[in-house]
């Protein structure tokens, strides 16, 4: 498999810690990506040597994320990644884009997941002029199907005031349907477009205030908030 780098974190699976895999390739070019280095390639490993990295690290971690990248593109490397999480009794968690609503079912079949984090990344019928893939059908079939199963959904939008407005986060606040929504806060420390570098991140003051007008649409979705200066800071009335 394709493969980015394996480390723990404490952020990504919330409240504990996590062994996160991020997995190499992916089929958009979001210009906001923060890991363009992952969309092609990556080092080749095999199954034995990602376990081998997880196993240095697994000892203090209560869960495995398998991220990207899209996971999704090696759907049969996450698949056996998640298998190995389980034979140790860990919580599990896969971040996708969406993209692939066929690949999101075979996964959700598998039984191996726990909580899923999916990426919406504009209103569903903006997709094409945002980040120039008209996929938002798909993003949409995905969120359909995973909110069929028992499986926890995270929904996830990453607000840069350059490519989306207000009024977009109160559409995609209209349109998801998730167990947590999440506006995460722009940085242009690593971006695809070069445009984008000098863009500043929005203000997180600004960012909570777009939070608690869209809580209206959403009486019953706990919302947070995603920023450098405070962390992940969850939204009440």
């Amino acid at each position: 498999m394709k493969i980015g780098s394996v480390l723990m974190s404490s952020i990504e699976y919330p409240k504990i810690m996590s062994v996160v895999v991020f997995l190499a390739k992916c089929p958009l070019r979001c210009p906001y990506c923060a890991n363009s280095e992952l969309l092609e390639d990556g080092p080749e490993m095999t199954l034995e040597e990602v376990i081998e990295k997880i196993n240095t690290q697994v000892d203090f971690a209560d869960a495995i994320v398998v991220s990207g990248g899209e996971p999704l593109v090696q759907l049969e490397d996450t698949i056996e990644i998640l298998k190995y999480a389980k034979s140790l009794d860990l919580k599990t968690k896969v971040d996708t884009s969406g993209v692939y609503p066929e690949k999101v079912k075979e996964l959700i079949n598998t039984d191996l997941v726990d909580y899923i984090a999916m990426d919406v990344k504009a209103p569903f019928g903006k997709y094409k002029e945002i980040i120039g893939a008209d996929i938002g059908d798909k993003v949409k079939e995905s969120m359909n199907l995973i909110n069929a199963s028992d499986i926890y959904l995270e929904c996830r939008t990453t607000y840069c005031d350059a490519l989306l407005n207000e009024e977009d986060i109160h559409t995609i606040a209209q349109e998801v349907n998730c167990d947590i929504y999440t506006i995460q806060q722009f940085r242009n420390r690593s971006v695809l477009d070069p445009e984008l570098a000098d863009v500043e991140s929005p203000n997180p003051h600004d960012m909570e205030k777009i939070a608690k007008d869209i809580k209206q649409y959403l009486p019953n979705t706990q919302i947070d908030i995603k920023t450098a200066e405070f962390g992940q800071k969850t939204i009440s009335k």
